[in-house]
């Protein structure tokens, strides 16, 4: 058996070729035929490489066997280069090695650039030193996918060779290397090496001026990038929507409105408003920025909206603390038939925490489970555990404990947040001893506890009673669990010992404590005073309050209900004087309640619920019943 007989049975052959002169290729169901000559092999050989159409080139491969059209150099980089297309790069080394008499440098750099696009960025990196080795000498097309696997295996030092080799040859000028070795440099975070070089370079495409906006961008030098961008500008470079996108990013990041309002009137002047992804990254900015209204203002007016158009305007509403308007925009996105991803369910999943809205909760979940979101724990991703967080969470915020155990015990992977949403949601919910006998289990599966653990604990045994499991937990925190005890774990203790009535003690801690309290600890302190009717206390309390926060109205509000609480109405009008006086306002009421057609939300004194006369009729019934058994209303 000869040597091309044997090449020949180790390439898998679909189909015979015809006995005829001619032999056809299909091409998007259209069938072309070619003399079988060597200009044609390699033609449909480039086709089978851009079509990944493996069978074709190999009967191509078989033919050029047998006729002898193999021999040429070209015909071993089309081969090299279709099988690379294909993802088979045994059988293009195969060929590397086998079917060339003598490699050349475009045999070398279609298995450097294979190698490369197949994910094997080290064997590039040999492939390159075995031809030096044979003494081939590199040219423009070697370097820049040579670089780029340097990129790849992050290694720094052998770039730097590569660049003292470039410029040997003189081909540090050539755009398309010195672009490779810009974005590498950048990536290396070499900013330095990157500015130098861009410097240089005679011929800057945009492209080259995007990857520079974006690497500074990157490390978080966000000055330097619009830097960048403005001196683009001056040297009349049209921008890309790539720019574009690009600039904004950096705008989002540093907060600059005004900037970012600049940028929008060049996408507008440039006609860019039409391309969904800048529209999107418009919408993303204004979010960031706090400007809800320019926001949905551009949401509205696109034309196409896709996932990431629903995704960041509902995002937008959420980080602006429109919960309702979140679920207005999520019942808007079903009906325009775009389907929920996991960003959406993130991004919607802690609105309906805020609002309570378990029935939206519900929905959401139930589609998760149907669209194969919800992996029910059976994935140890990180994405499913944030995800899975995140239903819990709701469940426990709506007061579902039931659901959220069953999500909880449904999760094969568990991190630390997953047990402080349990102990935090049975805490929350007044089941003391669930919240305590979470955490000997959260314990035994070596997780350690965190700040946010001992946060639920320590609510837990406020709301249950539990004084003395709370005191231990505040002793242990640090000395058992390496956890330094904060305000918010103080605040807690000074809650659980004002509503077991222990008002000096709280009052003692609040004093005693390493941490200097704040008007939130004095506000505790007050509504537990309230609670027991001690009003000297209150006072006391309510005097450190008003010296940190004067204008906080909860301060006015919770003294003026102790002094209901002591039947000292004398007091309660001079508080409500003092407020007029000092002009504060108490924070309107929010109230709201889920129903079929939607969630619905009501501030105090709202009018603009469309049944709002028939709400305030039953109200005032409601209320005069109340007057009739005693109620007396607070501030």
């Amino acid at each position: 058996m000869n040597r091309t007989t044997t090449i020949i049975s180790k390439i898998s052959i679909t189909k015979p070729f015809s006995s005829c002169f001619n032999f056809c290729i299909s091409s998007k169901n259209q069938f072309f035929f070619h003399p079988y000559n060597l200009t044609t092999c390699i033609t449909s050989l480039q086709l089978c490489a851009h079509q990944r159409n493996l069978v074709k080139g190999q009967e191509i491969l078989s033919y050029m066997l047998r006729t002898g059209l193999i021999n040429s150099p070209l015909s071993i980089t089309s081969l090299i280069n279709m099988y690379s297309k294909c993802n088979q790069m045994h059988y293009a080394l195969f060929v590397f090695k086998n079917l060339s008499s003598e490699h050349n440098v475009f045999a070398y750099n279609a298995m450097i650039s294979g190698f490369y696009s197949n994910g094997f960025a080290l064997k590039g990196l040999d492939m390159f030193k075995h031809m030096r080795q044979f003494g081939v000498l590199p040219d423009k097309y070697t370097f820049p996918c040579l670089i780029k696997c340097c990129c790849d295996v992050m290694d720094v030092l052998e770039v730097k060779k590569i660049h003292g080799m470039v410029f040997k040859l003189g081909l540090d000028l050539d755009v398309f290397i010195g672009s490779a070795l810009v974005n590498t440099y950048l990536k290396f975070q070499y900013m330095e090496d990157a500015q130098e070089l861009f410097e240089e370079l005679p011929d800057r495409d945009v492209v080259l001026w995007n990857a520079m906006v974006n690497g500074y961008a990157q490390i978080g030098k966000f000055d330097e990038a619009l830097g960048i961008f403005k001196k683009m500008s001056e040297e009349g470079v049209l921008m890309s929507r790539f720019t574009v996108t690009g600039v904004l990013s950096v705008i989002t990041m540093m907060g600059g409105f005004n900037n970012g309002r600049a940028v929008h009137g060049t996408v507008l002047k440039m006609g860019y408003n039409s391309g969904v992804a800048v529209m999107n990254a418009l919408i993303d900015m204004y979010g960031k920025c706090k400007s809800l209204g320019d926001a949905l203002e551009i949401f509205e007016m696109m034309e196409e909206k896709d996932i990431f158009s629903w995704n960041s305007i509902m995002a937008v509403h959420e980080q602006c603390g429109d919960h309702d308007g979140t679920l207005r925009l999520f019942d808007r996105m079903l009906g325009a038939r775009i389907q929920p991803d996991l960003v959406t369910v993130t991004t919607v999943l802690p609105a309906c925490s805020h609002l309570a809205a378990l029935m939206h909760g519900r929905e959401i979940h139930g589609y998760m489970i149907v669209s194969g979101l919800s992996k029910n724990g059976n994935c140890e991703d990180i994405d499913d555990v944030l995800m899975n967080n995140a239903l819990m969470d709701m469940y426990a915020k709506c007061g579902s404990m039931t659901d959220a155990q069953m999500v909880f015990n449904k999760m094969s992977n568990k991190d630390v947040a997953s047990w402080n949403i349990m102990i935090l949601g049975y805490g929350m919910d007044g089941h003391g001893h669930e919240a305590l006998s979470m955490f000997p289990c959260m314990c035994e599966a070596k997780l350690k506890p965190d700040e946010v653990t001992f946060v639920g604990l320590l609510s837990a045994c406020s709301h249950s009673g539990f004084v003395s499991q709370g005191r231990e937990f505040l002793e242990q925190m640090e000395s058992r669990y390496g956890v330094v005890p904060t305000i918010e774990h103080y605040t807690c203790v000074i809650d659980m010992l004002g509503r077991a009535g222990q008002l000096n003690e709280a009052y003692e801690l609040a004093l005693a404590m390493p941490v200097e309290a704040n008007p939130v600890v004095w506000r505790t302190l007050l509504a537990a005073c309230r609670l027991h009717g001690d009003a000297d206390l209150a006072e006391i309390a309510a005097q450190r309050a008003f010296q940190l926060e004067p204008g906080h109205c909860g301060n006015y509000v919770l003294m003026s209900n102790v002094y209901v609480a002591v039947g000292r109405y004398e007091e309660v009008l001079d508080v409500r004087h003092t407020m007029r006086q000092q002009n504060v306002r108490k924070t309107p009421g929010c109230s709201w309640i889920e129903l079929k057609n939607g969630v619905h939300t009501f501030i105090t004194s709202d009018q603009s619920h469309p049944e709002a006369r028939s709400i305030y009729a039953g109200l005032r019934s409601l209320t005069a019943r109340l007057y009739e058994h005693g109620y007396v209303p607070s501030v």
